[in-house]
């Protein structure tokens, strides 16, 4: 069995959750001894196993079938998902649900990482099999590291009593952005880091000017950062504070309970199946609310969760979804 691993734009589109999954699966195949190609030149594959939406992801798909190749669409993107974010996403967002379905339509099976996402698809009227299966994370590469947490207070020239609260996402307004800088007005003595970047030409004016620096003080916007001053912010800050409106999973959600990390989060039904308030992590739906929890979080008023956090992450380790996607492959080709 030979997996054809396709990701079509990958420079643009490495900084975002799916390029994570993308990275996440090779691992997943790799853990499991799958072999699989990421080369679009090379036919000697069984199964297609496709990542993204563009025409070129479109003709691979069309050149699988006429080869007789069974193809699984990975369904990262949702209508739903795709609103609030660039210019002009919402007055485009029903063409690209459209786009969607004519491409999720002409998979032989869907994967999709949460129950969630799954009726949202199926909703649709997508009558392909779907199966759920979580994008992972990487356990080992969240573990506590003392050089890692003391190049991320170095980065920022933290002070060692000062108290930090991150975040980590594009600059969508879907992604709780502007929520999240506003909750950062009512504690000055607290300095929020928030994680990623996203071109401002592409957002609107309103998310623009917030990066810009129509912000507090003790907030930085610190532009796209991997490796181990994100590693060590994720262990070393004292909250994730992650006020999303929509997701399908949230890999960040996922590295931050690895990371045994406090995380509060905005009560979306994407977490209802697998994550749950006052249980493996804090949810609010509104700034008061927020507000309200963090305090009490930060004060340590509240319950510690992070051991509870973290159990939960196991559950969606690399390896095991390296077991379940394996399954998956041998079920679509025996079919």
């Amino acid at each position: 069995m030979k997996i054809l691993l396709y990701f079509e734009s990958q420079k643009l589109l490495e900084k975002s959750g799916i390029g994570r999954a993308f990275t996440h699966q090779k691992k997943a195949l790799e853990s499991v001894n799958v072999q699989y190609t990421t080369k679009n030149s090379d036919m000697n594959y069984d199964i297609l196993h496709i990542n993204t939406y563009g025409l070129n992801s479109y003709r691979m798909v069309r050149q699988a079938k006429k080869r007789n190749k069974k193809v699984i669409y990975h369904a990262h993107s949702t209508e739903e998902d795709f609103r609030n974010s660039f210019i002009g996403s919402n007055l485009l967002a029903p063409f690209y649900k459209k786009h969607l379905v004519r491409l999720y339509n002409s998979a032989d099976q869907l994967i999709t990482p949460t129950p969630y996402s799954k009726k949202v698809i199926e909703n649709y009227g997508i009558k392909n099999p779907i199966k759920v299966l979580s994008n992972g994370v990487s356990l080992e590469k969240f573990q506590q590291s003392k050089t890692k947490e003391q190049k991320f207070r170095e980065y920022f020239s933290l002070k060692p009593e000062q108290k930090v609260i991150i975040s980590v996402g594009l600059y969508f307004e879907r992604k709780g952005i502007l929520d999240f800088v506003k909750v950062a007005e009512s504690f000055p003595e607290y300095t929020f880091i928030w994680f990623g970047h996203t071109p401002l030409y592409s957002v609107p004016a309103k998310v623009r000017q917030v990066v810009r620096g129509n912000h507090p003080k003790n907030v930085i916007f610190s532009g796209y950062i991997k490796g181990d001053i994100l590693e060590g912010a994720y262990t070393n800050a004292d909250l994730f504070f992650f006020p999303s409106y929509e997701e399908t999973e949230g890999i960040v959600v996922l590295e931050a309970l690895a990371s045994r990390q406090n995380v509060l989060l905005r009560a979306i039904p994407v977490y209802n199946e697998w994550l749950k308030d006052k249980e493996n992590c804090y949810m609010g739906t509104t700034n008061e609310a927020f507000v309200s929890l963090i305090e009490r979080i930060m004060t340590g008023k509240l319950p510690d969760l992070r051991e509870n956090g973290y159990q939960t992450a196991v559950e969606k380790s690399i390896p095991k979804i390296g077991e379940q996607l394996k399954e998956i492959y041998e079920e679509v080709l025996e079919r």
